[in-house]
């Protein structure tokens, strides 16, 4: 298939899945289109056991594998999806929920990144699989980090006081690129010490580098593109140019950001935080304003949507083996344990100087869900013997934070928030 028959076919079965969703499960969207896809999967999987010959759902595996899912989400969609929700994030709430958000969007991914990272190392000896701690650290970290995507997606369905969502919104956009970066590191150094192509152990002040190049990097970079975008902008009064600009400062901050090893997911977060905050009052005209903000609604709710089917569909492409039955089931309160330590910590500490909302901690960890992002990083692993432990995992632990979790967010809300 070309790259049109295949985004067509995507697009195609988008819109029929959600229109099933809206007319029969009633589900938020990207949720409902999540099941959707994976019952489809999982239907083929049962035709195929039950009628073998017919071979539908290796035709269908066969166009799904063409998609590079780890591809589409870190180097395609990711870029635009977290200037979106970056843009509708206010930025002085954000200002005075800084400390928190900044200690569990690096120490809270550190610490989960550790007892995640240990913990799936002695599931691992315990269920009889060859994974290194190595290996299990760079789990933990791709594990750890809340997924913007589906955070600001749920958030979309759930009531929630405006300090705790800032929280929730805020962590989830730097946590991102601040777990990618913490992967990177990992990965390296796993990748290095099995003899995986890696440039070896590296060592922490090099680990240390990296992370402050990376990081800090892409926050610059992106203060700086996001910043000659808005003079662009500011300078004329036309909404389509307007628009276009964003969309490259977009694309261009992204890959530039590539290209000079610093953070993308950081970059375009900042810049997007700029444009959304100081742009609609000081260069969007009222015409602009309405049109800037729907436009990127719509892109947000449209990749939204596919990216959340393909990881309903990615199930005909990852092969599970049954020996991997304990670690995933395991992975998940594993996963679920770390989260809570990651909030905990911080909170408890930083709340003798600043106010938290009655419940953040319980709300904060079950509102921690994981998504595609997790399973790109996943995929971006080298083919190592490891590597299939570590994926089956991953896809356990989204599946029960996005559709467990998620759907259950507004119950947890209303038991523990105090809203008054």
């Amino acid at each position: 298939m070309s790259i049109f028959d295949l985004i067509a076919t995507l697009l195609v079965l988008t819109a029929l899945f959600a229109f099933a969703n809206h007319v029969v499960l009633r589900l938020p969207q990207t949720i409902g289109l999540l099941i959707v896809g994976l019952g489809a999967s999982l239907l083929l999987v049962a035709l195929q056991i039950a009628f073998p010959r017919i071979g539908l759902q290796e035709t269908v595996t066969t166009y799904v594998r063409q998609i590079d899912f780890r591809a589409t989400v870190l180097d395609g969609m990711l870029a635009f999806l977290l200037f979106a929700g970056a843009m509708q994030v206010d930025l002085t709430r954000l200002k005075s929920r800084a400390l928190a958000v900044g200690s569990m969007a690096t120490i809270g991914v550190l610490i989960s990144t550790a007892i995640a990272g240990i913990g799936f190392w002695l599931i691992a000896g315990w269920t009889g699989l060859s994974v290194s701690l190595a290996w299990a650290l760079v789990f933990g970290a791709l594990i750890s980090p809340t997924d913007p995507v589906a955070v600001l997606s749920t958030l979309k369905t759930v009531d929630v006081p405006d300090t705790l969502e800032t929280d929730m919104s805020g962590e989830s956009l730097f946590n991102d690129g601040v777990g990618v970066v913490v992967f990177t590191a990992l990965l390296a150094i796993a990748a290095g010490s099995s003899g995986h192509g890696g440039e070896g152990g590296g060592s922490l002040s090099q680990v240390a580098e990296l992370f402050l190049v990376e990081a800090l990097g892409g926050a610059l970079l992106g203060l700086v593109a996001g910043y000659a975008a808005f003079r662009m902008m500011r300078a004329i009064d036309d909404y389509p140019v307007e628009v276009l600009i964003s969309l490259g400062l977009v694309a261009g901050t992204y890959a530039l950001a590539g290209h000079l090893h610093m953070s993308g997911p950081i970059a375009v977060v900042v810049a997007g935080l700029l444009i959304g905050n100081r742009g609609p009052h000081h260069a969007f005209s009222d015409l602009t304003q309405r049109y800037m903000f729907g436009f990127w609604q719509l892109v947000d709710e449209i990749l939204n949507a596919v990216l959340f089917l393909l990881i309903g569909l990615e199930v005909l492409v990852l092969r599970f083996d049954l020996s991997f039955g304990w670690a995933m089931g395991l992975a998940i309160p594993l996963v679920f344990l770390s989260r809570l330590v990651a909030v905990a910590v911080p909170v408890l500490t930083l709340s003798r100087f600043m106010p938290f909302m009655k419940g953040t901690i319980a709300i904060l960890t079950w509102g921690g869900l994981r998504g595609g992002i997790s399973i790109a990083l996943a995929l971006s692993i080298p083919e190592t013997p490891e590597k299939s432990a570590i994926l089956a995992a991953t896809y356990a632990v989204v599946l029960f934070t996005i559709i467990v979790q998620g759907l259950t967010l507004k119950g947890v809300v209303l038991r523990f928030a105090d809203c008054d």
